[in-house]
């Protein structure tokens, strides 16, 4: 009777402890909340400054992230990638986000959450269509391409035939120019640049005039036709693009973007004349001065910028290219990564964060 008692016992004993464990898995312990700093900086439309707080889609993004996973955060500001980075490394921050591209030599050293936005790179120019030409547009227009050669062809036409003209018509009675060379020899380029133009005016007298005057006509007519395909071509070019339609157009050229970012590492590898930036707004205002040829950085912040701040100025050439994708960057081995993924996840899954994409760029058609 013991036996059976004490065997009984036991197996209320097994059933209690097996219950007790099945019902702690299956319980949901409500995390305690976990203080962070949250490094980013101000790259509307992501991150936009709005009094004491921020607005954007990176920084309500986060905001709502931080909700879901119990982080209790507070702000840190940078000037741009690279003083982000480098305030997780140096452990001043536990969280970094903003735009944030996730290559392969920044996941050997930092953590990265999974993909929160694809975007890629895109180039910025002056809006030459509502400013007109520039000095400096001007000059590259008549230094590029055959545009010297065709002005020192021009010149030809008018010193060489002017002094021709010059030498047969100053003894005619009726000569049309001054027998003294001067002016004598501006009345006769006159003439050849006229002539130059297939505008003929007064008519040479003498015989051997006439038969110059011909030939002038002769050789305006082949000048005229490819100078007018080589302004055609070029002008037209020169003015509605600034000579810079896509990425094959940047090497040779002044092109600004921020310190540390990937448009700088790809800048450096293609030939550009980079000049880097502590602040993306830095870049925008040189190429607004005529202080740089083109700008290189992220496509949504250069799309958000010529459809509010820039309207008018400046404006996006070509298509994306070399397209990325942002992640929420955290030191090595950091456990706020698992919890930041998995309510990343349920935003996708629940629609929100459809819907904080549709606020920021659906509308505006400056997503990535």
């Amino acid at each position: 009777m013991k036996r059976l008692l004490c065997s009984f016992l036991s197996l209320i004993l097994i059933a209690s402890i097996s219950w007790a464990q099945d019902s702690g898995q299956g319980a949901v312990v409500p995390q305690s909340p976990t203080k962070a700093v949250v490094v980013t900086r101000v790259l509307p439309p992501f991150v936009i400054e709005d009094g004491d707080k921020y607005t954007g889609f990176s920084a309500e993004l986060w905001t709502e992230l931080a909700k879901r996973t119990n982080i209790d955060f507070t702000w840190k500001r940078a000037s741009n990638v690279k003083e982000i980075l480098a305030a997780v490394d140096s452990a001043q921050a536990q969280i970094g986000i903003a735009a944030i591209s996730i290559t392969a030599a920044r996941e050997q050293q930092y953590d990265f959450s999974q993909p929160m936005f694809e975007s890629g790179l895109q180039i910025l120019v002056q809006n030459t269509d509502s400013n007109g030409l520039s000095w400096r547009d001007l000059l590259g227009f008549l230094t590029r391409g055959a545009m010297p050669y065709l002005l020192a062809i021009l010149g030809l036409l008018i010193l060489i035939p002017g002094h021709l003209a010059w030498f047969a018509e100053r003894s005619h009675k009726e000569s049309v120019f001054s027998q003294s060379y001067f002016p004598g020899i501006f009345q006769a380029m006159a003439w050849a640049l006229g002539a130059a133009a297939g505008q003929q005016g007064d008519v040479p007298r003498s015989s051997y005039g006439r038969i110059l005057s011909a030939a002038a006509v002769f050789v305006s007519l082949l000048f005229l036709t490819y100078w007018q395909a080589e302004l055609t071509s070029s002008f037209t070019v020169q003015q509605l693009q600034g000579g810079i339609s896509g990425p094959d157009d940047l090497p040779g050229k002044a092109v600004g973007t921020t310190t540390g970012s990937t448009s700088a590492a790809f800048l450096q590898t293609h030939g550009a004349k980079l000049q880097e930036f502590e602040k993306i707004t830095d870049a925008f205002e040189a190429l607004e001065k005529g202080k740089l040829d083109a700008v290189v950085f992220d496509a949504p912040v250069l799309l958000y910028y010529a459809s509010t701040t820039g309207r008018g100025k400046v404006r996006v050439v070509g298509s994306m290219f070399k397209k990325e994708n942002y992640g929420i960057v955290f030191p090595r081995g950091s456990e706020l990564r698992k919890r930041v993924n998995e309510a990343l996840l349920s935003m996708r899954e629940d629609g929100s964060y459809d819907a904080l994409y549709a606020k920021w760029f659906s509308a505006s058609g400056s997503g990535g």
